[in-house]
């Protein structure tokens, strides 16, 4: 079964980076914060289904 929330951070994600990399946008903007963000989401719930605690 697919993991629809894992796909719509993932996705959510790609779109982020890619307005980031064409309009060349600073590490300090929202977009790339967000990046940061989905990065820690997706992390948390990788290790939720692997079945790790996270720290």
């Amino acid at each position: 079964m697919a993991d629809l929330y894992l796909k719509a951070l993932t996705s959510e994600r790609r779109a982020l980076w890619a307005e980031c990399r064409l309009k060349g946008l600073a590490k300090d903007t929202a977009q790339r914060q967000r990046i940061v963000e989905i990065d820690a989401l997706l992390a948390a719930h990788k290790a939720k289904q692997d079945g790790k605690p996270t720290a």
